[in-house]
């Protein structure tokens, strides 16, 4: 057995565990993990521990369908708690890698913004094969994003859409300073909507973060709304219950995602 093998038969219980109800699958790993727990010594002595099977480092396809969109939301919640209080769960990612390798069952697609600092795995406490995630600068909405979402939810069996902006983007104040760069200037101009859209009675430009923010925020409500009007598979599954469709916003100075329906 190879150190790493060794090392993961000492991680958490199996993620089939959040599926149960029992007292034993309190302790769960990555997307499906609350928090870190061990047997109580005492009790261990003297009742003999139950054989456990070795643990499972990558969501299964048993474990996703049964878990519901609010639940799913939930523990994407709970991961950001486990970042800001510093108890990330340890990973083994080369175990994670071989456990992926051949299939993913992720339970959410992430539409978030290209900016360095939010990087959502990280800021969930995520693994690998735990959600998509899709990023362009300032979170919008496009036909190539629409797909991405389609075939996440349609075909891969994600259940939650989340489109995730944060605080000081840097794409929404270059929409407010009307910035023009190549290419750049076609995706900025999705963002215009979301300044006309956003009330706000100070300094309406991109040297005021304040207003940078609130724009940030409508323009995490406006992309949603596209989603739903542009794209009819996506609209259809969440009117159907398959899916729900949520808004986040990240402050890069507190560590913590807010949510909204």
């Amino acid at each position: 057995m190879t150190e790493s093998e060794k090392r993961n038969l000492d991680r958490l219980p199996s993620r089939r565990a959040f599926v149960t109800t029992s007292a034993a699958a309190a302790a769960t790993i990555g997307l499906l993990s609350a928090c870190n727990s061990k047997a109580d010594e005492t009790k261990s002595a003297e009742i003999p521990p139950a054989p456990q099977e070795p643990p499972i480092v990558a969501l299964t396809k048993e474990a996703r369908d049964q878990m519901t969109p609010d639940s799913i939301i939930a523990k994407l919640k709970e991961g950001n708690t486990r970042f800001r209080e510093g108890r990330k769960i340890p990973r083994d990612f080369l175990a994670e890698q071989r456990a992926t390798a051949s299939g993913q069952f992720p339970a959410a697609v992430l539409l978030s913004c290209v900016d360095s600092r939010a990087p959502a795995e990280i800021l969930f406490n995520l693994g690998m094969g735990d959600v998509f995630n899709a990023r362009v600068a300032g979170n919008i909405e496009n036909p190539d994003i629409l797909g991405s979402l389609e075939f996440t939810t349609k075909l891969a069996g994600a259940k939650v859409v989340l489109v995730m902006g944060h605080s000081a983007c840097g794409a929404v104040a270059g929409a407010i300073a009307n910035a023009k760069l190549g290419n750049l200037t076609q995706l900025l101009a999705k963002i215009q909507p979301a300044i006309k859209a956003t009330k706000y009675d100070g300094n309406r430009t991109a040297d005021n973060a304040e207003f940078v923010d609130a724009v940030a925020r409508t323009n995490i409500n406006l992309t949603i709304a596209s989603i739903r009007k542009n794209s009819k598979v996506i609209a259809d599954l969440e009117k159907a219950g398959t899916i729900k469709i949520a808004g986040a916003y990240y402050d890069l100075k507190t560590g913590a995602v807010e949510f909204s329906a």
